[in-house]
């Protein structure tokens, strides 16, 4: 299985706190808004079939159901799935929620999906291309797939790690280990072995002074890629 149990266990343990806006989650609240509202603008979410994988607690997978996208959201971690579950009871949001991996479930659903997610996924994961395959398979032709992940170079390291886990205290220590973050250059290179074309490419940034995300131009830290599967 292409997951590493260490990474499964400590998002599990943080479970019920997902929903905390004022949590150890609370960076993915707060970016939620911008990846969703960058996702509907390339490929409006009404009426499409989508899956959202490594939903964790269904953040995102939540809000995309929300714009009247019909949503199922994969993930390896039981508790994180209950979490989300009993959420989506809560807010009324249609979600369908699965314990399953990526790969496996490109068995099962290959085609089906008309925009495939895996959003601060690809950077925990021990084979990275595998996951970014499965996506490729899931997609439609012609459909959309979206990532975000954490670049690799001494700025990501200073501000994803040094700073956001230990200065800013804004993450758990140990969420992120360095060497496993990835480049733009080498997630194109898995979107295109993958048949993939690569269509936007966008910088996330934070203001420490003002506490507020934006999207810019700088891939340097974080960054989204967005691809299509040619028809």
């Amino acid at each position: 299985m292409n997951a590493d149990p260490i990474e499964i266990q400590k998002f599990s343990e943080l479970a019920h706190r997902w929903w905390d806006p004022t949590s150890e989650f609370r960076p993915l609240h707060e970016i939620n808004p911008l990846r969703l509202e960058w996702i509907n603008a390339r490929a409006p979410l009404a009426g499409r079939r989508v899956i959202d994988i490594g939903c964790g607690g269904g953040i995102l997978a939540e809000s995309m159901a929300k714009k009247g996208a019909q949503v199922t959201g994969i993930d390896l971690s039981e508790k994180a799935l209950k979490v989300a579950d009993l959420h989506s009871l809560e807010s009324g949001a249609q979600v369908r929620y699965q314990l399953i991996a990526a790969e496996a479930m490109a068995e099962q659903e290959a085609g089906q999906y008309d925009v495939v997610t895996c959003m601060e996924m690809l950077e925990h994961v021990p084979d990275p291309a595998a996951i970014v395959r499965a996506c490729a398979t899931l997609v439609k032709p012609g459909g959309h797939v979206f990532f975000s992940t954490l670049n690799r170079n001494p700025k990501a390291y200073l501000f994803a790690v040094v700073g956001a886990e230990y200065l800013l205290r804004m993450l758990p220590k140990g969420t992120h280990d360095y060497d496993k973050f990835i480049t733009p250059a080498e997630l194109s290179q898995y979107a295109r072995s993958a048949q993939l074309e690569v269509k936007g490419l966008k910088g996330m940034g934070y203001n420490p002074l003002s506490k507020i995300y934006s999207l810019n131009d700088d891939t340097s830290v974080n960054y989204l890629i967005a691809c299509t599967r040619p028809l």
